[in-house]
């Protein structure tokens, strides 16, 4: 029977067992406290509590980065066929995953470790599919055939964001048509995530610490747990909730709101025995849409004008030098 688990120990034998790389790394800090993410019921907007509850969403964005939204408007049984689609397809053999066209998608829309890590802190211990909207159509093969299950969540988490993107926008005075013009239906993209299980003894992480590269990210994932946010200075284990969506703030948003919402750092940690998996929604602008700070009397603006296609750019060169995202902190006046 052919495995379905990317071989990360045979592929790059030396970050798992030379001691002198291990010894270079930085080991993995148990995280004992689990935090309880601020909350936002959708079901509650109304026209009477609408400033307060628009209060609450921003005081989340800017303290937190984060905040989980409950009567979001995707079916629970959306959310369930997008988690049976998953299994299916990362439950297929490691060889058919690695084709050069897998689920008739671009060679590189099957990801899995890093090739470029030097050091295990720089290694993935998780596979994922990257799906650009615009190929969600095109998406499966003979034997699998899931575009209308993830073409379903990918309308309806693309309304989501939308909504939560403007209301947020309310509370900076920017304008509200301002996420219609710059996030066209097809400039965003899904994630699908696999997390295997990994020994512990590895010290290696599902997700190196990141920040985000859009305006915001909807996240839905399991039971399983192993998503932390940095908080203070302290990581923080985020309570996992299948009946719930996660909401993150990406750095567009920390830009366009001229620091007032926080894009904050964030990693996974895979589980010792058993498999994870998370699907995310990032909503990011076309690359020629222009990221400004919203400037006023009292705060000039910190970062100066940008493009999305230039901020990917910085990335990419920087990814390339250094193994590592700088990210906003390129674009500080």
């Amino acid at each position: 029977m052919d495995d379905i688990e990317p071989p990360f120990e045979k592929t790059y034998p030396t970050l798992f067992h030379n001691s002198t790389a291990k010894a270079n790394d930085e080991r993995l800090v148990a995280v004992d406290e689990e935090c309880q993410l601020p909350s936002i019921d959708l079901a509650r907007l109304n026209f009477r509590s609408f400033d307060k509850w628009i209060e609450e969403m921003a005081e989340a964005a800017s303290q937190w980065g984060f905040f989980q939204v409950m009567n979001h408007g995707i079916p629970q049984k959306v959310l369930e066929s997008m988690r049976k689609e998953q299994m299916k397809i990362f439950h297929q053999p490691f060889r058919k995953k690695s084709e050069q066209n897998f689920m008739n998608l671009s060679a590189d829309s099957y990801r899995w470790g890093n090739p470029k890590a030097t050091c295990l802190k720089q290694f993935l211990w998780s596979e994922a599919l990257h799906i650009p909207v615009t190929d969600i159509s095109r998406l499966g093969d003979e034997s699998n055939n899931p575009r209308s299950t993830i073409g379903l969540f990918s309308t309806k988490a693309a309304n989501l964001a939308e909504r939560l993107a403007e209301y947020l926008a309310r509370n900076l005075k920017i304008k509200s048509s301002y996420f219609r013009e710059n996030c066209l239906p097809g400039s965003s993209y899904l994630r699908m995530n696999r997390y295997p299980p990994c020994p512990p003894s590895f010290e290696v992480l599902g997700l190196i610490p990141h920040t985000d590269s859009d305006f915001l990210t909807i996240l839905y994932q399991d039971h399983v747990g192993g998503l932390q946010l940095k908080k203070d200075g302290r990581w923080l284990s985020v309570k996992p909730n299948p009946d719930v969506l996660i909401v993150n703030v990406g750095d567009l948003f920390q830009a366009l709101s001229n620091g007032v919402y926080k894009s904050v750092e964030h990693r996974v940690v895979s589980h010792p025995k058993v498999e994870r998996y998370s699907v995310a929604y990032f909503y990011c602008p076309s690359y020629e849409a222009v990221i400004e700070s919203t400037e006023n009397i009292i705060e000039p603006a910190i970062y100066r004008k940008f493009s999305f296609r230039e901020y990917k750019q910085q990335i990419q060169e920087d990814v390339r030098a250094t193994g590592n995202k700088v990210g906003l902190s390129r674009f500080l006046l």
